[in-house]
């Protein structure tokens, strides 16, 4: 049946395209093709663990397994400024349930990423309107950029997941240089009769400046979860305003610096029980500056860079299940920026052995300071070199439970990726990356992660 309804979804998507072109002023197929050989090991921090085979734990074996994204897309120009994008993607670790005693999903269904009709000069010029489900980056992608998961449960390594889109309507207004986006995206229906959904609106204003390449944006985000947590005691829902303003400049030619920042407010309920809901108050910045001043006088045209991340977080005192006091930790709302390949993922999809009933303890995405270096070379311009150095620490000491106070150094993280473009169409590269625990992780529960991914891309 499964293989009937991949058959029937690739024809729509084929009759759509041929029954649009007749009426339209184009038609464009796009998409590409990534393999992934995936070898890594202790992503849990334990080398002592037996091999469990979940994918979210490591072992002193070495995982190692292939895995493909494939999408097509069809954009499809029609006439009076009235457009339609529509993208199909698999996703699939190679014959992962071809074990008789493993039961995954079928890793051969196709689903659907975007699928949104655009209509621009909506009422009048300046107005653009997007509905259906569509990707939303806004900015940097330091709040709200990808919309990450997995459908169909079909591959271990969700980072690396095709979907990043939200079913929303947004509109955009271009008054050069001023620009105005607004969106109400639904994350989650729970059920269609009752009062659990996951929602978020957002607002977002960006100015662009004649003089130094210079940028700024203000921005609202609002998300309300009564999906995942529904409260038994209290009437409000989990709920979270962002406000932020983000800019950046090249002060000099070959010189950028950008600065965000980000406040959070609302009510935190975090369990079903919670007999008060509380405030909420949290923080982050992100800080970088980047040189390319050497790009343009050596062969190999390097370029160096530096950043600081900061989200704040709850102290000892303050734990996610507290019915009393305010709230710190940040929420990472809808992040696409992810910098690092190890530990920017930890509390999102993966989680150490000494954490396992904890895992906000460790997690990547709120009560953390971190800083990247960074640098790239060229050797040719067919080849380029990528490595970057990360120290991570929290904000507050955290109690691990069943453990006694950690110390605040979360570990390093050590990243090198060389990428080849063959040619236009097809690249490929070869990623290494190790995180080294810090103090925090107590002895036994410190072993180094390691990850090594060697890549090929086609893109059509």
């Amino acid at each position: 049946m499964k293989l009937i309804r991949t058959i029937c979804v690739l024809g729509l998507a084929l009759c759509l395209a041929t029954s649009v072109y007749a009426g339209t002023q184009s038609v464009k197929i796009s998409g590409d093709v990534a393999v992934r050989g995936i070898f890594r090991s202790d992503y849990d921090l334990d080398a002592n663990n037996a091999e469990t085979g979940a994918a979210t734990t490591g072992s002193n074996n070495w995982q190692n397994y292939f895995m493909t994204n494939t999408e097509v897309q069809v954009d499809a120009d029609l006439t009076d400024n009235v457009s339609a994008v529509i993208r199909l993607f698999n996703q699939r670790d190679w014959n992962a349930g071809a074990a008789p005693a493993v039961a995954v999903p079928d890793e051969f269904d196709v689903s659907v990423d975007l699928m949104y009709v655009e209509l621009k000069e909506f009422l009048y010029s300046p107005l653009t309107l997007k509905i259906g489900r569509q990707d939303i980056w806004m900015g940097k992608g330091f709040i709200v950029g990808a919309n990450i998961a997995d459908p169909d449960a079909s591959i271990a390594a969700n980072e690396y997941s095709s979907v990043t889109s939200f079913d929303a309507v947004r509109a955009t207004l271009d008054y050069d240089p001023w620009t105005v986006d607004a969106f109400s995206a639904i994350m989650a229906e729970g059920n269609i009769s009752s009062n659990d959904d996951n929602t978020m609106w957002g607002l977002n204003v960006g100015y662009l400046f004649d003089v130094y390449n210079a940028e700024a944006e203000g921005y609202w985000f609002y998300k309300n979860d009564s999906n995942s947590t529904p409260a038994t005691f209290v009437k409000t829902h989990n709920t979270v305003h962002t406000i932020g303003l983000r800019g950046s400049a090249d002060p000099l030619e070959d010189w950028t610096a950008a600065a965000e920042a980000a406040y959070q407010f609302g009510d935190y309920v975090g369990f079903p029980d919670q007999r008060a809901e509380r405030d909420r108050s949290a923080w982050a910045l992100d800080i970088s500056a980047e040189c390319r001043y050497f790009k343009d006088t050596f062969a190999w045209k390097p370029v160096l860079g530096a950043e600081y991340i900061y989200y704040s977080g709850d102290n000892a005192s303050d734990p996610d299940t507290s019915t009393t006091g305010t709230y710190n930790s940040w929420d990472v709302m809808y992040r696409g920026k992810f910098d690092s390949k190890i530990r920017d993922f930890y509390g999102l999809y993966y989680t150490s052995a000494m954490c396992a009933d904890d895992v906000n303890a460790e997690s990547a995405l709120t009560n953390q300071h971190s800083i990247c270096l960074y640098g790239s070379l060229q050797p040719m311009d067919s080849l380029t070199f990528d490595t970057k150095f990360f120290v991570y620490w929290q904000d507050e000491n955290r109690v691990v439970t069943g453990m006694e106070d950690r110390d605040e150094y979360l570990g390093a993280e050590i990243d090198l990726e060389l990428v080849w473009d063959y040619t236009e169409d097809v690249s490929f590269g070869l990623l290494t990356a190790w995180f080294i625990p810090g103090d925090f992780y107590a002895s036994g529960y410190d072993s180094e992660a390691a990850d090594i991914v060697g890549s090929m891309k086609l893109s059509f």
